[in-house]
């Protein structure tokens, strides 16, 4: 399969620009792609704009047929898009279905939801005009997408976006573009229409701010962090724009005294280790009622002594490494600063430079305090950070202080405390006594954590104008 090359206007385009994409659990060199510059990217944008009035056009039953093609063609694939997800990324075998299966629900959804989702009648109050409400594609779409989850962040915006009609350009992560240059091979494959989907890849300054600050696009969506979002909104203010962004968070984890607290355990640690804890729901800040403390400590270094680290195919696997080096730094001098600050290192927290690939042990650290750089940032790294609490009202005042609000967790097993608490809670999603994700299900961040919606049916009003045709009676 062709992991090189970019898909622009209906072809695969190879350039004399070359990128070596490392895997980061070996520090191997996997694939030498090509890669943009801002002719080539000027290239996608042109194609995408011609599409407009192809693509653009089409019926829904048409694009319908499209995208069930290219489902079926990426579950003929699957064994080749998760073993791209498991080399870019270093995460376990078992990790990278999630990545694949989310790509294959969204294309699903989407073509069944598209179907359905058609403006309400408007009644007119005096019953002198007759109104229709109807949708049409907002345009092009840029989509810049992280690395944590490749194939999952892809098929967010892919599954939305084709079945409105706009056509998109992608731009996957330097870290880890494989899975996504194989999705565009996927497309040329079923000859899917020119310009419809675009696929490069290239530098972030160079490559991101010319197809951020280009007319052409109608929207521009981002899974990344806050300071990308607004380097982006501040490069697309050339024209008026919509945007859909999913941004970082500082979540919030609390553990009521009458929790179930091995509950509370699994998904923690599930949440942290899953994917090296490189998650945007992923707990943050993990509030602890002083009562039930040592109790719940020791469940967690239980399940995190489980952990297994490493990086083979064949093996049962828990943990691959982090992203790269300098993600592994980052995570290192958070937890360094907290223990000099007065945190208590319970496990891991100690790495062996020379040893190949960028794996940080799963780590747990105690007595955080909020004065601490790892309890203001964002992790996004194998870190549980445990913060002891004894009040209700203090723990809901302490998770709202941040200008985030993307996912927060509430565990308790006194349902009128639970539904306070999630009441109280200032995030896009509050998760109860559990954690359920999906692609029919809405994720949004309120605050500084995004703007729109990724999934669920609330997404396609981001890639649709809504508008009116009056008539006299």
């Amino acid at each position: 399969m062709n992991y090189s090359e970019m898909y622009i206007n209906g072809e695969l385009t190879g350039s004399s620009f070359k990128f070596e994409v490392i895997n980061p659990a070996t520090d191997d060199v996997v694939e030498e792609i090509s890669v943009a510059d801002k002719q080539i990217a000027s290239q996608a944008l042109s194609a995408a704009k011609q599409a407009e009035t192809t693509w653009g056009k089409t019926s829904i039953a048409e694009r319908v047929t499209w995208m069930k093609k290219l489902r079926s063609k990426v579950v003929e694939n699957q064994h080749n898009l998760r073993m791209a997800v498991h080399l870019e990324t270093g995460k376990s075998w078992a990790g990278t279905e999630e990545d694949y299966q989310s790509l294959v629900n969204s294309l699903e959804f989407y073509a069944e939801e598209i179907k359905r989702y058609t403006p309400p009648g408007l009644n007119d109050i005096d019953g002198s005009h007759q109104h229709t409400l109807r949708h049409l594609p907002v345009g092009v779409v840029v989509a810049y997408l992280s690395w944590n989850f490749p194939l999952l962040n892809l098929g967010f915006k892919l599954g939305p976006a084709l079945a409105s009609g706009c056509p998109i350009i992608l731009k996957p992560s330097l870290k880890a573009p494989l899975s996504a240059y194989l999705v565009g091979a996927l497309c040329q494959q079923i000859g899917l229409p020119h310009g419809a989907v675009n696929v490069i890849a290239g530098d972030d300054n160079e490559i991101g701010n010319h197809l951020s600050s280009s007319t052409i696009p109608a929207m521009l969506t981002l899974i990344g962090s806050i300071a990308t979002g607004v380097k982006i909104m501040q490069a697309g203010a050339t024209s008026i724009k919509r945007y859909s962004m999913e941004l970082g968070g500082n979540t919030p984890f609390i553990v009521y005294k009458d929790a179930d607290l091995d509950l509370a355990a699994d998904i923690v640690t599930a949440l942290k280790f899953g994917n090296s804890g490189q998650i945007c729901v992923a707990p943050n800040r993990v509030f602890v009622d002083t009562a039930i403390k040592d109790d719940f400590v020791q469940k967690v270094l239980e399940r995190t002594d489980q952990v297994k680290v490493g990086f083979d195919k064949n093996a049962d696997i828990t943990m691959g490494p982090v992203i790269d080096k300098g993600s592994r730094a980052r995570i290192h001098e958070l937890v360094d600063n907290a223990i000099q600050s007065g945190a208590t290192l319970l496990r891991g927290g100690e790495f062996d430079s020379k040893l190949t690939g960028s794996f940080y042990p799963p780590t747990v650290i105690c007595d955080v305090t909020k004065e601490m750089t790892i309890y203001q940032e964002e992790i996004f790294g194998p870190v549980i950070s445990l913060i002891d609490f004894d009040c209700e009202r203090s723990v809901v005042e302490e998770a709202n202080r941040t200008d985030t609000g993307l996912a927060s967790y509430v565990f308790t097993t006194d349902a009128a405390k639970a539904q306070r608490t999630a009441e109280a809670l200032e995030f896009g999603e509050v998760q109860i006594n559990g954690v359920k994700y999906g692609i029919d299900l809405p994720h949004v961040g309120i605050k500084q954590s995004g703007i729109g919606c990724d999934c669920s049916k609330y997404a396609l009003d981001d890639y649709l104008y809504l508008t009116r045709i009056t008539r006299a009676l």
